[in-house]
């Protein structure tokens, strides 16, 4: 079950956190991993744990914001059965702290980055006869969080951009559907807790896991799981969804 011999996924961000486990895992059950990352550096690293574990990766430097720059990747790696759109920003804000240059920043990012990356990667999943777009949102897009309101309105986006590919490719045998966690434990949070509480870091990741229900953060490779099912065989009736991954957040927090 969940083989993904002879696939060939893109994963975007794909050097670190979420992404790194999403392509680790892909490639643990026989896909060929391109990750696509801003510099090369943290898509090195990662390519190589996964080559020392016997997958194959390949790696290439690219601002998904760059419209360009993303189909000139595309067109290098050619055909796939699987996209990932998992790379992303986040922003602490309201509506009337949020500077318009982050504003911009985040929508440029987490909301044209997605776009660019399926208006390239569409046409060579239809070269491949079909596959999987899995588009990382987030609890941000399903409930109201605290500071978040650039994040929130552009996962917000992305959840809606999901539902309409999955409409329109229905009929090409391409399926797309998202992901939204809760917290996960990631780098960006250990340098989060760095930077703006060095003095509790301990009291204020205890803090953060305990906003879930279940008591914790979710682990980058709980999500690679619900990644790796999404694009398999076995979740071959499955499009326009969205699944939250979140340790009973949006319906148990009362």
């Amino acid at each position: 079950m969940f083989s993904l011999q002879n696939k060939r996924a893109v994963v975007t961000g794909g050097g670190s956190g979420i992404g790194k486990a999403i392509a680790t895992i892909l490639t643990k059950q026989g896909a060929e991993v391109h990750i696509i990352e801003l510099g090369t550096e943290q898509a090195v690293t990662a390519l190589s744990e996964i080559e020392a574990s016997g997958g194959k990766g390949f790696g290439y430097a690219c601002d998904v914001s760059d419209h360009n720059s993303v189909k000139d990747v595309f067109s290098k790696i050619g055909k796939i059965n699987i996209l990932i759109n998992n790379a992303g920003i986040a922003h602490i804000g309201k509506a009337d702290t949020t500077e318009e240059s982050d504003f911009d920043r985040i929508i440029r990012v987490n909301v044209k980055g997605v776009y660019n990356c399926l208006y390239a990667a569409i046409p060579q999943i239809r070269l491949a006869g079909g596959g999987v777009i899995i588009n990382m949102a987030s609890i941000a897009a399903l409930i109201g969080l605290p500071d978040r309101f650039a994040y929130s309105t552009a996962k917000g986006a992305v959840k809606a951009m999901t539902m309409s590919v999955a409409k329109d490719y229905i009929g090409e045998n391409i399926r797309c559907n998202s992901i939204s966690p809760a917290r996960v434990h990631t780098p960006f949070v250990d340098g989060f807790l760095q930077k703006n509480y060095p003095d509790n870091i301990d009291e204020m990741f205890e803090k953060l896991s305990k906003t879930q229900p279940i008591g914790r953060m979710a682990k980058p490779e709980e999500v690679g799981a619900l990644a790796l099912y999404l694009c398999s065989d076995e979740a071959s009736f499955i499009t326009g969804c969205d699944y939250p991954i979140d340790g009973g957040f949006t319906t148990l927090n009362n």
